[in-house]
C-alpha cells in the first residue's frame, strides 16, 4: 500500500511540475532535466515512470480528460437523475479549450507538430480514443438515468463532441479574433442535442 501511494504521489508531482513548466517555458524548450530539477527527482527516477518527454506530455493531455471525468462522476453521484449537474461540470471545462496557455492545449499542438514520430502518433491516438470513450460513457450514463433520450446516437454524438473540442483547441492558437462559435455555444449545442425537446 505504501509503495502504491508513493508511486501515485510521484506521478502527481511529475504532472504538476510538467504543467507548471509548460506554462513557463512552453513544450519545445522543456527538458526532462527541468522536470528533474523542479521535482528534485533524478532523471533515472523519472525514467522509472516515463520513457520520454513526449510520454509525459501525453500524461498531461490525458490527465485533463480524467479531471473532467472525476468532476462528472461526482456530479452524477450527487444528482443521480438530473442532466443539469453533470452537464454543468462538463461545460465548466469547455472555456479551457479556447485558452492557448492551457497546458493541455499547448501539449496537444506540440504533439500534433511531431505526429510523424510513431511514439507521438500513438500518444495522440490514445488521447483521441480516451476522449471518445469518456464522451460516449457520459452520454450513456445520461441515457441510463433517463435524462438523455435513447434516440440520441451515442457514438455519433460522442465523436461530434470530441471533434468540436479538438477544433476549439487548434483554433485557440490561430488568433482568430471574434468567432461565431465559442465554448458557450458548444455547451448550448450539446444541451440541445442531448435533451428531449419540450412540447
Amino acid at each position: 500500500m505504501k509503495r502504491e501511494l508513493k508511486r501515485e504521489s510521484s506521478k502527481r508531482k511529475l504532472l504538476e511540475a510538467a504543467k507548471a513548466l509548460i506554462r513557463e517555458k512552453g513544450c519545445t524548450h522543456l527538458t526532462l532535466q527541468d522536470i528533474a530539477d523542479r521535482t528534485e527527482m533524478s532523471k533515472g527516477g523519472i525514467f522509472h515512470y516515463v520513457k520520454s518527454k513526449d510520454e509525459l506530455m501525453g500524461w498531461v493531455l490525458r490527465e485533463s480528460l480524467e479531471e473532467t471525468d472525476r468532476r462528472f462522476q461526482k456530479a452524477t453521484e450527487r444528482e443521480r437523475k438530473t442532466f443539469e449537474g453533470p452537464m454543468r461540470e462538463i461545460a465548466a471545462g469547455l472555456p479551457n479549450l479556447e485558452n492557448p496557455d492551457d497546458p493541455a492545449n499547448r501539449v496537444f499542438m506540440y504533439l500534433l507538430g511531431k505526429c510523424d514520430i510513431p511514439e507521438v502518433r500513438e500518444q495522440l491516438k490514445r488521447f483521441y480514443g480516451q476522449s471518445l470513450q469518456f464522451s460516449n460513457r457520459w452520454i450513456a450514463a445520461g441515457q441510463e438515468a433517463g435524462v438523455i433520450p435513447r434516440s440520441v446516437d451515442t457514438d455519433k454524438s460522442a465523436e461530434l463532441f470530441v471533434l468540436i473540442a479538438l477544433a476549439l483547441r487548434v483554433r485557440s492558437f490561430l488568433g482568430a479574433g471574434d468567432c461565431a462559435f465559442d465554448s458557450g455555444d458548444f455547451a448550448a449545442f450539446m444541451e440541445r442535442l442531448l435533451q428531449p425537446s419540450n412540447p
